[in-house]
């Protein structure tokens, strides 16, 4: 580490020396594996670099002895990071002001500029005493900065009398108040969560900004502005203190390596800098032990980082709340709720502080009567406190005794409270040592680009999007699921299969097979019946298999639904699969869930339910309701029943199987009526998609090979992306075409939309020229450092008529027609497609026709163009 030693007197000089410390500090920090509290000694050596350079220019300017020159906010704890601001207050008299004419504003001119020329990024403001108490009062960030402020240079007095004012002041309950509402806007900025998969190590939950205002608040309280000094005032345990510095210095670490990697004010870990950032801290890509699942050096690195940040939301919730309490005892009453808790104003307060290690089933006891007790809405700092140190206490004994055991089915089986119940259980780290196997994925992030959380917290939305279906007030939100729900006897089994669904993650191998072992002894330790076992065991297992049908393969085809129905069994587990998938999309991106998804889901659902109600399937019956449905639609309609059937002769069976009566009336009503001289050209509808979200395009025109490519080239273009398509030829060669687009933003006149979609696809339809080639475009973050494997797999139907061709490829604008416009060249048109978007993962299903046959050579040449069209 340099040697301080005097700076040259010149500008350029002392910018050089600057930098040239500055760059020393950087250094350091960009050396791998270093870690610890040294930290601490790096940034505070760079504050003093910026005290040395200041006190210089300060004499440069000759500014008067009378003023004083005091760092503010992180520069006057000592703590600057490489890019950050250099905040600074030039303190001044109540007796001076500083006018337009003043020669002394020149000379502040001269020095703030002369503070940019040496390389200081200053922040800067100008006040007397009474002003900065002013603008304290009005505003709880400048008296925050102000809290910590640090003399320079200049005037001591003066920086004593405006300290001396400012605490005389500052009345602490306030404050505290006021920055712990700050705190909570703060945190709903980052959905109340220190799991974002890109967190803000300073800003998000869980981050050094929530370290700082523990020492704020005590600072302000005269508590003491250090860690020891929480200690000796008892406000902390040596065991918090501990950790708490532990966790400062690591977050502190990771901030000052994204600032030295970026090269910029960069507290987010971002995609772009987490596997450097990782690899500072020593950690390299493996696979685990026990594992064959290799473990990313970001992976290892962002679970790391949520723990750190789980344990400062812990402690941050039980100091704060120890200094009000400091600061103002509670005048509320202890009403007993048995010998071992009371009610302190709607929190649960133990009795004593070492009843959980002296009695280790109140633990679970205490989240029983959170849900079960009215009025408790929390816990007490004290109780949240003897939580944290009695970690020790919930060991594999704890697991393994009966009365535990019985608790918690005890709180699984409660008709209200179970989601907040889980998540304060997650958040206090109880549930993770009572269910070890959960322990082992909290903090665990997803490559799979359409997670976007973790897991632990996946999974606990999906509990909350599950108890969700059982109460009233939201059956508004997915009303046929919550009709299901109530006709339910047992939500308990549904709420255990969605806490057990993705347990399995991260240990290699199919983590659905692993959750259903996980789960069966669960259910063999807990005295669950075998029905209710096996049932929760089978959605463990089957989870993802009902997502993959209904979005994967082709709904109204009767063997696809009879395979579905042998494998699901009865109405029982068809209903309880359908609940958990419902919930299991909806809970891992707001991205991924859609009506059309939806739709889907719940048409798999109706058609298995008929089937294994005792419907046998009949489509030629089916075909003609459909078509009975659709006459009574079209009843008012000038069209004749000679025209009627004149069009849907000409369409073969397939096309009445894959659309509703609606879609047939609606596709009949503009296309069976089109005069002779009309055909010739293409014809396009488009209306708001009856499932509510998006519209609903039909293109009737002369089939030709590139068709499907000149469509999607046109969706490309706009930005449209297509949800769901349907290719149908008529026995004399027109195609029909219906597919379903999703906008990216709903515009309040769908109506127009839809009128320019008409006539402007039908004029890029009648284009005879090449199609254009598809565009490069840039891709997320996310999808550029955790990309999809690209998979290419052609092969032929059962009967031998059209291919199958599935792709699974990170999502990117234009995937689709690049996928089209590789297949026109191959002269092979697309039959259907089952487009599915899973966040920024794309898995699309074709049916194609063309060359009845496909050498081995032709059908690699084609895998192989493909591959590489949608490879990033």
């Amino acid at each position: 580490m340099p040697v301080l030693r005097p700076a040259p007197s010149t500008l350029p000089e002392l910018r050089d020396h600057y930098q040239q410390q500055k760059q020393s500090i950087v250094t350091s920090l960009l050396k791998p594996g270093q870690q610890g509290r040294r930290i601490h000694t790096q940034l505070r050596l760079q504050a003093e670099y910026a005290d040395k350079v200041l006190r210089q220019l300060w004499r440069r300017a000759e500014l008067p002895g009378e003023f004083a020159l005091v760092a503010v906010g992180g520069f006057g704890r000592k703590a600057l990071f490489p890019a950050s601001d250099v905040d600074v207050l030039l303190l001044i008299p109540n007796s001076r002001s500083i006018g337009d004419n003043d020669p002394l504003k020149q000379k502040i001119e001269q020095f703030v500029s002369s503070c940019w020329d040496v390389g200081l990024e200053i922040g800067f403001s100008l006040r007397t005493i009474d002003e900065s108490l002013q603008d304290a009062a009005a505003d709880i960030t400048v008296q925050t900065a102000m809290l910590e402020s640090r003399w320079i240079v200049g005037s001591r007095k003066l920086f004593t009398q405006f300290q001396d004012r400012f605490l005389k002041h500052l009345d602490p309950l306030v404050f505290l108040r006021a920055k712990m509402l700050e705190m909570r806007q703060r945190y709903a900025k980052f959905d109340n969560t220190p799991y974002a998969l890109e967190p803000n190590c300073k800003e998000s939950p869980g981050g050094l900004r929530d370290l700082h205002l523990i020492i704020w608040a005590a600072r302000a309280a005269g508590l003491g502005s250090t860690w020891d000094a929480l200690v000796s005032n008892g406000l902390a345990t040596e065991l918090e203190a501990h950790e708490l510095a532990a966790c400062e210095a690591e977050l502190s670490w990771i901030r000052a390596r994204l600032h030295a990697v970026s090269k910029r004010n960069e507290n987010r870990l971002i995609f772009d800098l987490q596997h450097t950032v990782a690899e500072l801290f020593g950690y390299r890509s493996e696979t685990k032990q026990g594992s064959r699942l290799p473990m990313r050096a970001s992976e290892q690195l962002m679970r790391q980082y949520y723990w750190c940040a789980k344990g400062v939301t812990q402690l941050n919730q039980i100091l704060l709340l120890n200094i009000e309490e400091r600061l103002n005892p509670s005048v509320h009453l202890l009403r007993p709720i048995n010998e071992r808790f009371f009610d302190k104003g709607g929190m649960i307060e133990v009795a004593s502080d070492d009843l959980y290690v002296k009695e280790p089933h109140a633990i679970l006891e205490t989240f029983l009567l959170y849900q079960t007790q009215i009025g408790l809405k929390d816990l007490s700092a004290r109780t949240l406190r003897a939580l944290y140190n009695s970690r020790h206490v919930m060991n594999a004994a704890f697991r393994k005794d009966p009365v535990n055991r019985a608790l918690f089915m005890q709180i699984i089986q409660q008709p209200a409270g179970i989601t907040h119940a889980l998540r304060l259980m997650n958040r206090t780290s109880v549930l993770g040592r009572y269910l070890w196997a959960f322990r082992r994925i909290v903090g665990q992030m997803q490559h799979d680009l359409f997670h976007v959380y973790t897991v632990d917290q996946h999974i606990l939305m999906v509990v909350r999007n599950m108890r969700r279906f059982f109460l009233a007030e939201h059956a508004h939100e997915y009303p046929y699921c919550s009709s299901l729900a109530a006709g339910w006897d047992k939500p308990w089994i549904l709420y255990l299969a969605a806490l057990f669904h993705d347990i399995g993650k991260g240990r290699g191998g199919d983590h659905s097979d692993i959750g259903a072992r996980i789960v069966r002894k669960f259910c063999r330790l807990h005295g669950i019946a075998k029905a209710d076992t096996d049932l929760i065991v089978f959605l463990v297992q089957e989870h993802l298999i009902m997502s993959h049908v209904a979005q994967k393969q082709d709904l109204s085809d009767p063997d696809v639904i009879a395979a579905f129905a042998q494998r699901v069994g009865n109405e029982r587990y068809l209903t309880a699969l359908y609940l958990l998938t419902v919930a299991d999309i909806r809970g891992t991106s707001p991205k991924v869930w859609n009506a059309w998804k939806g739709k889907l889901l719940e048409d798999l659902y109706r058609a298995t339910a008929r089937l294994l109600g005792g419907s046998k399937p009949d489509p030629l019956a089916e075909t003609e309701m459909h078509k009975g449905e659709a006459r009574v639609l079209l009843a008012l309609d000038p069209i004749t029943l000679e025209q009627l059937n004149a069009f849907w002769n000409r369409l073969d069976f397939g096309y009445f199987m894959r659309h509703t009566a609606d879609e047939l009336a609606w596709h009949a009503r503009h296309f069976a009526t089109l005069p002779e001289q009309q055909q010739t050209s293409p014809v396009v509808l488009a209306r708001k998609s009856v499932i509510g979200e998006g519209l609903q395009i039909a293109i009737y025109a002369p089939d030709r090979k590139d068709l499907f490519a000149r469509i999607s080239s046109y969706f490309d273009q706009a930005d449209y992306e297509i949800l769901d398509a349907r290719i149908h030829t008529t026995h004399d060669d027109f195609a029909l075409d219906t597919f379903q687009i999703a906008l990216e933003f709903e515009s309040t006149s769908l109506e127009g939309t839809a009128r320019f979609i008409e006539k402007s696809l039908a004029q890029h339809l009648q284009s005879s020229a090449p199609l254009p080639e598809p565009r490069t475009r840039r891709v997320s973050r996310r999808v550029r450092h955790f990309p999809v494997n690209t998979r290419v797999r052609l092969e032929p139907d059962d009967k031998a008529e059209h291919w199958l061709l599935t792709v699974s490829a990170s999502d990117q604008p234009g995937l689709l027609y690049s996928i089209a416009w590789t297949l026109a060249k191959f002269q092979l048109d697309i039959h259907l497609a089952k487009i599915t978007t899973l966040g920024e993962r794309a898995e699309d299903s074709f049916l194609l026709q063309g060359k009845s046959s496909l050498s081995n050579a032709q059908q690699q040449a084609l895998e192989q163009a493909l591959i590489e069209q949608m490879q990033l």
